[in-house]
Formats: structure tokens, sequence, C-alpha cells
């Protein structure tokens, strides 16, 4: 789908403390003002305060270079009548956003990373994850409802939630309450709670509030006992063509080392299951002295079938120069030349093996029967 007129800013590189040495001569010529380095991003508010924070970022670091925002919407913002899970869309928030990377129109662009699918498009790769943000849900309370805990509302208070992860989970934690779908952007879910009496509650990511500076919204935070969450939540990622080794190299800068190694785990526990937002798939990842710790769960739609099981490994590899033929390597999707590549294939490989162990206990008729009974509803 072409992605309709893109909105374009501009800024001038602002002051900064220096940085690497620039590898981005070719994106400014010789000449009155150079062109920009263009970064893509959806045009939702939350998307925009997400993308100016790695274009600042970038100009500490670059700051001779100018950056230009090129705004767009994405299949998953029209569609707001529709749960995703219904929708069947892999790509529903980074379709246009990778048509416009391939097309040359951009050179980057930043998604949520729990958006990504965790296999890209040939010719694409996440050049950089930036220092996750809270992963964890977070409750908004109704003004009437204001200083509860879910646990304390009312018998048969809905609770507002677009996720079939969150609803699973929480079904089973709290059998007196209802789960109904919301859609919408931050905004548009959190006037729908305030002016109307549907919700006595909403559950969202603990990140995106934060990010729009709401914390003072969140009345509860959901702990990985009550509410596992999704794979990727809480991290930026850049995404850049595999190809365009300049701009790989530039954003390569902004990883977080314990971020990929998390994340990397997450995805590969997420490919393994061929999950996705139509089943409940739920992940939570830590690392501790050198130990890479992933936990992960599968739920039936009403949260009463469900297996989870915890791994670890190390994850404690020095880094080695590993320039050469495996230099790019892509571990689901990510590319990171900064983390050590064995720890990288560690991380990897936990996500992978904790996968194949809930398999063989049952996850794939609990994930089949989800999707079935979902594609039903």
């Amino acid at each position: 789908m072409a992605a309709p007129g893109p909105a374009a800013e501009s800024g001038a590189a602002g002051p900064g403390r220096g940085g690497p040495e620039r590898p981005l001569a070719r994106l400014l010529p010789q000449g009155a003002g150079g062109r920009a380095v263009r970064v893509g991003t959806r045009r939702s508010q939350l998307a925009r305060i997400q993308t100016d924070s790695v274009v600042e970022m970038l100009r500490e670091l670059y700051p001779d270079l100018h950056y230009e925002i090129v705004a767009m919407s994405t299949t998953g913002d029209k569609i707001l009548d529709t749960a995703l899970s219904k929708i069947g869309e892999k790509s529903l928030f980074t379709k246009e956003l990778e048509n416009a990377l391939e097309r040359n129109e951009v050179d980057l662009v930043v998604h949520s990373l729990k958006d990504l699918p965790t296999s890209l498009p040939p010719g694409f790769t996440i050049g950089a994850i930036c220092k996750r943000e809270n992963p964890h849900d977070a409750v908004v309370f109704h003004p009437k409802n204001s200083g509860k805990m879910l646990s304390l509302l009312p018998e048969k208070s809905v609770i507002g939630t677009s996720s079939l992860r969150r609803a699973a989970q929480l079904k089973k934690k709290f059998p007196q309450l209802e789960f109904r779908d919301i859609r919408g952007n931050l905004n548009t879910r959190l006037k729908k709670l305030d002016e109307k009496e549907d919700f006595s509650a909403i559950i969202l990511a603990a990140a995106g509030l934060k990010r729009m500076g709401w914390e003072n919204r969140i009345g509860q935070i959901l702990s990985p006992e009550d509410c596992l969450y999704a794979v990727g939540q809480g991290a930026l990622a850049v995404e850049v063509r595999a190809k365009d080794q300049e701009i790989l190299n530039m954003v390569s800068a902004l990883h977080d080392g314990e971020t990929v190694l998390c994340c990397i785990a997450e995805r590969a526990f997420m490919k393994h299951l061929e999950g996705g937002c139509s089943v409940p798939v739920a992940v939570s990842s830590m690392l501790k002295d050198g130990q890479l710790y992933l936990t992960g769960a599968v739920y039936s739609l009403d949260g009463s079938d469900s297996l989870k099981e915890t791994m670890q490994t190390s994850v404690n590899y020095p880094q080695q120069n590993e320039d050469g033929p495996n230099d790019d390597v892509q571990h689901v999707g990510i590319t990171a030349k900064t983390v050590p590549c064995q720890a990288q294939q560690a991380a990897e490989n936990l996500g992978a093996e904790l996968a194949s162990l809930l398999l063989s206990k049952g996850a794939k008729h609990i994930l089949s029967v989800a999707r079935q009974l979902n594609d039903a509803c």
C-alpha cells in the first residue's frame, strides 16, 4: 500500500558534545544546505514523541547532520473499529513505513519494537534497539475509581484492553471482572475512559504513558505475577535497509546491550511459537550477573488453560573483532554489531529452547484453539 502524502519537518542539528567519527559524508554533499537524514514515523502523538527522542540521541552523537521527520498513517491507524487480533495483518503499524524505506523516501524508521514482526521483509533489519522503558502494563482507572486497585473494583466492572494477552491473563487473575475491547491511540482511549461510563479502567503499556507525560494517570503497575508483558514492549527499534552500511553504522551507536539481548530472546520465543497478536503469548526477561532469564507463557483466550516456564543462560561473552562475512548477521531481524555475537546467539537459543519446552508440553494445541476461537468470534 502506498504511503499517504508524508508530512515532513526539517530541523538543523543542534549543538552537541561531539561524538564518533562521522560516517555519513554522503548525506551532506558540499554545497548549500545538503540533504537531511530522513526519519520515518507514524503520525500519532506517541509515535512522534518516540521518534523525537531517537532523533535527539542521534543529534548528540552526530551534531553536524540535519534531520527531517517524515510522518505517515499506517493501516493500524486507520482501522479503528476492529480488534487488532481480528484484522489478520502482521504489519499493521509498519507496512507503509517499510514501503517508504524500500522506495528510498526515508533513511530509517522508528517503531515500537512490539509492532515489528519477528520476521522482517527481505532487505530490512533492525539496526538499533534503544534502552528499554518500563515494559510492564499499567492500569488507568476511571476518575470515580481513583485510588482503587483491580482487586477492589465491584463485580462485573468492565476493563478495556485491545490485547488478547492482557485479557487472557487478567480474566484468570480477576474472574469477577469483565473485559471488553477498546481501540484508538492513547489519547482516544483515555478520552473514552474519562468521558463515558463504559469502562471502570483500561490497561495500557506503562512505557507509552510515561513517554506521553501521563505517569500521574497510572493507578497500578501490573507485576509479572499479575500479567506478563508483550514481546519487545517498552523498547524502541530503528529499522533500516540492511545494505545501507552508512545508516546502519550510524544508528548502531543507539543499541543498548541489555535491551538487545532481552529482546532477542523474547522475539526468538515468539518466532519459534509462531505467535502474534492473534494469540495470547507473553514474556518477562531480565539480565543479571551475566545470566539472561526468560519467562514465557501461552494462554487460552479465557485464561483457563495456560503454560508458563522460565529458563536461563549465560550471555557473559567478550566483544570480539567480528568483521568479516558474519559481521552483519541478523538475530530475529536484529543487527547489533556492538553486542557480542556469541551473546546474541545464546539469547536467541534461549528463546527457541523455551518455546520448544512449551511446545513439548502442549502449547501448540492451546495456541491453535485460541487462534480458531478468535477467528470465529
